[in-house]
Protein backbone atom coordinates (compact mmCIF):
# COMPACT_ATOMS: atom_id res chain seq x y z
CA UNK A 1 0.00 0.00 0.00
CA UNK A 2 1.66 3.38 -1.22
CA UNK A 3 1.67 6.25 1.57
CA UNK A 4 -1.17 7.49 -0.21
CA UNK A 5 -3.52 4.76 0.16
CA UNK A 6 -2.63 4.84 3.34
CA UNK A 7 -3.70 9.02 3.90
CA UNK A 8 -6.91 8.77 2.59
CA UNK A 9 -8.03 4.89 3.86
CA UNK A 10 -6.54 5.59 7.08
CA UNK A 11 -5.32 8.52 8.43
CA UNK A 12 -8.85 10.61 7.31
CA UNK A 13 -10.71 7.49 8.34
CA UNK A 14 -13.71 7.83 5.83
CA UNK A 15 -15.47 5.45 6.69
CA UNK A 16 -16.27 1.88 7.51
CA UNK A 17 -14.82 -0.05 4.75
CA UNK A 18 -16.56 -3.13 3.49
CA UNK A 19 -15.88 -5.47 0.54
CA UNK A 20 -18.38 -8.20 -1.28
CA UNK A 21 -17.84 -11.05 -4.04
CA UNK A 22 -19.39 -10.23 -7.33
CA UNK A 23 -18.65 -12.80 -9.78
CA UNK A 24 -15.32 -13.76 -9.64
CA UNK A 25 -14.31 -10.42 -8.63
CA UNK A 26 -13.61 -9.14 -5.31
CA UNK A 27 -15.07 -5.85 -4.76
CA UNK A 28 -14.89 -2.92 -2.01
CA UNK A 29 -16.76 0.01 -1.00
CA UNK A 30 -16.72 2.76 1.70
CA UNK A 31 -19.79 3.44 4.24
CA UNK A 32 -20.12 6.44 6.16
CA UNK A 33 -23.17 6.09 8.67
CA UNK A 34 -24.48 9.40 9.76
CA UNK A 35 -23.53 10.83 13.71
CA UNK A 36 -26.86 11.53 14.23
CA UNK A 37 -29.29 9.94 11.98
CA UNK A 38 -33.30 10.35 12.65
CA UNK A 39 -34.47 7.90 15.03
CA UNK A 40 -35.83 4.89 13.81
CA UNK A 41 -36.60 6.29 10.22
CA UNK A 42 -35.04 4.61 7.24
CA UNK A 43 -31.77 6.17 5.75
CA UNK A 44 -31.74 7.72 2.25
CA UNK A 45 -28.33 7.12 0.25
CA UNK A 46 -26.03 9.08 -1.59
CA UNK A 47 -23.61 6.48 -3.66
CA UNK A 48 -20.45 8.53 -4.58
CA UNK A 49 -18.36 7.36 -7.61
CA UNK A 50 -14.90 8.51 -7.54
CA UNK A 51 -13.20 9.99 -10.92
CA UNK A 52 -10.65 7.88 -13.12
CA UNK A 53 -7.53 7.00 -11.09
CA UNK A 54 -8.78 8.10 -7.79
CA UNK A 55 -10.61 5.72 -5.32
CA UNK A 56 -13.34 5.72 -2.68
CA UNK A 57 -11.69 7.35 0.43
CA UNK A 58 -10.54 10.13 -2.37
CA UNK A 59 -13.43 10.66 -2.95
CA UNK A 60 -14.90 10.89 0.73
CA UNK A 61 -11.70 13.59 1.16
CA UNK A 62 -12.64 15.62 -1.68
CA UNK A 63 -16.34 16.11 -1.98
CA UNK A 64 -16.65 16.44 2.03
CA UNK A 65 -19.85 14.61 2.09
CA UNK A 66 -19.25 12.71 5.21
CA UNK A 67 -19.91 16.68 6.63
CA UNK A 68 -23.01 16.74 4.79
CA UNK A 69 -24.15 13.38 5.56
CA UNK A 70 -24.17 14.27 9.18
CA UNK A 71 -26.42 17.11 8.58
CA UNK A 72 -28.94 15.93 6.52
CA UNK A 73 -28.87 12.39 7.48
CA UNK A 74 -28.32 10.27 4.71
CA UNK A 75 -25.43 7.47 4.16
CA UNK A 76 -22.65 7.90 2.34
CA UNK A 77 -21.58 4.82 0.09
CA UNK A 78 -17.67 5.26 -1.70
CA UNK A 79 -17.50 2.02 -3.86
CA UNK A 80 -15.03 1.46 -5.50
CA UNK A 81 -13.57 0.76 -9.39
CA UNK A 82 -11.34 -1.64 -10.56
CA UNK A 83 -7.72 -1.47 -11.70
CA UNK A 84 -3.97 -1.31 -10.28
CA UNK A 85 -3.57 -0.36 -6.57
CA UNK A 86 -5.34 2.90 -5.77
CA UNK A 87 -5.47 4.08 -10.04
CA UNK A 88 -9.02 2.99 -10.09
CA UNK A 89 -11.88 2.99 -13.15
CA UNK A 90 -15.54 2.73 -13.82
CA UNK A 91 -16.96 1.08 -16.88
CA UNK A 92 -19.44 3.75 -18.12
CA UNK A 93 -19.65 2.29 -21.64
CA UNK A 94 -17.61 4.33 -23.90
CA UNK A 95 -15.72 5.52 -20.97
CA UNK A 96 -12.99 4.63 -19.14
CA UNK A 97 -9.60 2.81 -19.09
CA UNK A 98 -9.15 -0.37 -17.44
CA UNK A 99 -12.25 -0.84 -16.19
CA UNK A 100 -13.70 -0.60 -19.65
CA UNK A 101 -10.81 -2.89 -21.27
CA UNK A 102 -11.60 -5.04 -19.55
CA UNK A 103 -15.38 -5.08 -19.71
CA UNK A 104 -15.37 -4.68 -15.89
CA UNK A 105 -19.69 -5.23 -14.92
CA UNK A 106 -19.77 -2.29 -12.75
CA UNK A 107 -23.63 -2.47 -12.76
CA UNK A 108 -24.19 -5.57 -11.23
CA UNK A 109 -21.15 -4.36 -8.43
CA UNK A 110 -23.55 -1.95 -7.78
CA UNK A 111 -26.70 -3.62 -7.67
CA UNK A 112 -25.15 -5.92 -5.41
CA UNK A 113 -24.06 -3.37 -3.02
CA UNK A 114 -27.37 -2.32 -2.54
CA UNK A 115 -28.73 -5.46 -2.08
CA UNK A 116 -26.15 -5.66 0.76
CA UNK A 117 -26.49 -2.50 2.35
CA UNK A 118 -30.23 -3.41 2.74
CA UNK A 119 -29.46 -6.21 4.71
CA UNK A 120 -27.19 -4.32 6.99
CA UNK A 121 -28.69 -1.14 7.41
CA UNK A 122 -32.65 0.80 7.32
CA UNK A 123 -33.01 1.63 3.80
CA UNK A 124 -35.19 4.39 2.51
CA UNK A 125 -35.65 2.55 -0.91
CA UNK A 126 -37.30 5.51 -2.42
CA UNK A 127 -35.00 7.69 -1.76
CA UNK A 128 -31.71 6.29 -3.29
CA UNK A 129 -29.20 8.66 -5.18
CA UNK A 130 -25.94 8.77 -7.36
CA UNK A 131 -23.37 11.39 -7.99
CA UNK A 132 -19.42 11.04 -9.46
CA UNK A 133 -16.64 13.12 -10.65
CA UNK A 134 -15.74 12.72 -14.21
CA UNK A 135 -15.35 9.29 -14.86
CA UNK A 136 -17.73 8.47 -11.92
CA UNK A 137 -20.29 11.25 -13.39
CA UNK A 138 -20.11 9.00 -16.56
CA UNK A 139 -20.23 5.90 -14.66
CA UNK A 140 -23.90 7.44 -12.85
CA UNK A 141 -25.26 8.09 -16.35
CA UNK A 142 -25.00 4.43 -17.09
CA UNK A 143 -26.77 3.19 -13.46
CA UNK A 144 -29.40 5.75 -14.19
CA UNK A 145 -29.94 3.89 -17.33
CA UNK A 146 -30.13 0.29 -16.09
CA UNK A 147 -30.75 0.38 -12.62
CA UNK A 148 -33.54 2.83 -13.02
CA UNK A 149 -35.71 0.70 -10.72
CA UNK A 150 -33.44 1.29 -7.62
CA UNK A 151 -31.56 4.66 -8.70
CA UNK A 152 -34.50 7.65 -8.24
CA UNK A 153 -31.94 10.61 -9.13
CA UNK A 154 -28.67 11.33 -10.37
CA UNK A 155 -26.02 14.60 -10.45
CA UNK A 156 -23.36 13.70 -12.27
CA UNK A 157 -20.36 16.53 -12.26
CA UNK A 158 -17.98 17.17 -15.17
CA UNK A 159 -18.75 13.62 -16.95
CA UNK A 160 -21.35 13.27 -19.98
CA UNK A 161 -23.51 10.14 -21.08
CA UNK A 162 -20.86 7.23 -22.89
CA UNK A 163 -23.36 4.55 -22.90
CA UNK A 164 -26.82 3.47 -24.66
CA UNK A 165 -29.73 4.40 -23.46
CA UNK A 166 -32.21 1.32 -23.38
CA UNK A 167 -36.18 1.43 -21.89
CA UNK A 168 -36.48 3.21 -18.72
CA UNK A 169 -38.72 1.42 -15.49
CA UNK A 170 -38.90 4.41 -14.05
CA UNK A 171 -38.10 8.37 -14.99
CA UNK A 172 -34.97 8.96 -13.43
CA UNK A 173 -34.25 13.23 -12.43
CA UNK A 174 -30.74 14.17 -13.84
CA UNK A 175 -28.68 17.17 -11.84
CA UNK A 176 -25.59 17.76 -14.10
CA UNK A 177 -22.69 20.19 -13.45
CA UNK A 178 -20.08 21.04 -15.94
CA UNK A 179 -17.70 23.85 -16.42
CA UNK A 180 -17.50 25.66 -19.66
CA UNK A 181 -13.74 25.50 -20.25
CA UNK A 182 -13.27 21.67 -19.00
CA UNK A 183 -10.33 20.64 -20.77
CA UNK A 184 -10.81 17.03 -19.54
CA UNK A 185 -14.42 15.97 -20.47
CA UNK A 186 -15.21 19.12 -23.29
CA UNK A 187 -18.49 20.81 -22.43
CA UNK A 188 -19.19 20.61 -26.26
CA UNK A 189 -18.19 17.45 -26.87
CA UNK A 190 -14.91 15.22 -28.34
CA UNK A 191 -11.67 14.76 -26.90
CA UNK A 192 -10.33 16.91 -24.60
CA UNK A 193 -7.37 18.36 -24.66
CA UNK A 194 -5.85 17.44 -21.00
CA UNK A 195 -8.02 14.19 -21.16
CA UNK A 196 -6.20 10.61 -19.72
CA UNK A 197 -8.13 8.56 -21.99
CA UNK A 198 -8.58 10.21 -25.02
CA UNK A 199 -11.99 9.62 -25.24
CA UNK A 200 -14.35 11.24 -27.84
CA UNK A 201 -16.86 12.34 -25.52
CA UNK A 202 -20.39 13.01 -25.95
CA UNK A 203 -21.56 16.61 -25.51
CA UNK A 204 -23.36 17.86 -22.33
CA UNK A 205 -25.86 19.28 -24.47
CA UNK A 206 -26.39 15.48 -26.26
CA UNK A 207 -26.55 14.03 -22.99
CA UNK A 208 -29.02 16.48 -21.64
CA UNK A 209 -31.22 15.94 -24.97
CA UNK A 210 -30.76 12.48 -23.92
CA UNK A 211 -32.78 12.60 -20.98
CA UNK A 212 -35.33 15.36 -21.38
CA UNK A 213 -36.43 12.89 -24.20
CA UNK A 214 -36.37 9.58 -21.76
CA UNK A 215 -37.95 11.15 -18.87
CA UNK A 216 -40.99 13.23 -20.97
CA UNK A 217 -39.67 16.44 -20.16
CA UNK A 218 -40.73 19.67 -22.53
CA UNK A 219 -37.89 20.55 -25.00
CA UNK A 220 -37.68 24.13 -23.83
CA UNK A 221 -36.03 24.70 -20.26
CA UNK A 222 -36.52 27.24 -17.74
CA UNK A 223 -33.28 29.43 -17.40
CA UNK A 224 -31.83 31.27 -14.16
CA UNK A 225 -28.80 33.17 -13.31
CA UNK A 226 -27.23 31.64 -9.69
CA UNK A 227 -24.73 33.51 -10.03
CA UNK A 228 -22.63 36.42 -11.29
CA UNK A 229 -19.76 38.58 -10.82
CA UNK A 230 -16.73 39.85 -11.88
CA UNK A 231 -14.55 37.10 -12.21
CA UNK A 232 -15.95 35.37 -15.43
CA UNK A 233 -17.80 32.32 -13.00
CA UNK A 234 -21.13 33.05 -14.67
CA UNK A 235 -23.46 29.89 -13.21
CA UNK A 236 -26.71 28.75 -15.54
CA UNK A 237 -29.15 26.70 -14.62
CA UNK A 238 -31.60 25.44 -17.19
CA UNK A 239 -34.18 23.04 -15.88
CA UNK A 240 -36.53 20.76 -18.52
CA UNK A 241 -39.57 19.81 -16.17
CA UNK A 242 -41.95 18.58 -15.29
CA UNK A 243 -41.91 15.46 -17.20
CA UNK A 244 -43.02 11.62 -16.28
CA UNK A 245 -43.90 11.20 -12.82
CA UNK A 246 -42.87 14.65 -12.18
CA UNK A 247 -39.20 13.78 -12.97
CA UNK A 248 -36.77 16.90 -13.77
CA UNK A 249 -33.10 17.02 -15.54
CA UNK A 250 -31.41 19.93 -15.04
CA UNK A 251 -28.22 21.64 -16.21
CA UNK A 252 -26.01 23.80 -14.09
CA UNK A 253 -23.20 25.34 -16.16
CA UNK A 254 -20.02 27.42 -14.89
CA UNK A 255 -18.92 29.19 -17.73
CA UNK A 256 -15.39 29.17 -17.46
CA UNK A 257 -15.39 26.78 -15.38
CA UNK A 258 -12.96 23.95 -15.44
CA UNK A 259 -12.87 20.08 -14.31
CA UNK A 260 -13.89 20.43 -11.27
CA UNK A 261 -16.19 19.55 -7.92
CA UNK A 262 -18.60 22.98 -7.53
CA UNK A 263 -17.41 24.72 -4.45
CA UNK A 264 -13.74 22.92 -3.55
CA UNK A 265 -10.54 24.54 -4.29
CA UNK A 266 -8.34 21.47 -4.25
CA UNK A 267 -4.38 20.40 -5.36
CA UNK A 268 -4.00 20.50 -8.84
CA UNK A 269 -3.58 16.78 -8.64
CA UNK A 270 -7.57 16.83 -8.10
CA UNK A 271 -8.75 20.26 -8.86
CA UNK A 272 -7.73 19.96 -12.55
CA UNK A 273 -9.27 23.35 -13.62
CA UNK A 274 -8.39 25.98 -15.65
CA UNK A 275 -10.49 28.64 -12.94
CA UNK A 276 -12.00 27.36 -9.84
CA UNK A 277 -14.20 28.75 -7.25
CA UNK A 278 -14.87 28.26 -3.79
CA UNK A 279 -18.71 29.19 -4.02
CA UNK A 280 -21.56 26.34 -2.96
CA UNK A 281 -23.30 25.59 -5.91
CA UNK A 282 -27.20 25.63 -4.68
Amino acid sequence: MSLMDLYFSKWLHPGESRSINVGSLHRSYVVHVPKQPAASAPLPVVLALHGATMNGAMMAWFTDLNRKADEAGFLAVYPNGTGRRSSLFWNGGNCCGWAMQNNIDDVAFINALLDELMKDYAIDTRQIFATGMSNGGIMVYRLAAELSHRIAAVAPVAGCMETAMGNLKRPVSLLHFHGTDDDFVPFKGGKGKKSITGTPFRSVEQSIEIWVKANGCPESPAVDVLSQDGDGMTVTRKTYGPGKDGAEVALIAIEGGGHTWPGKNRPPRFSATRHSTSRQMT
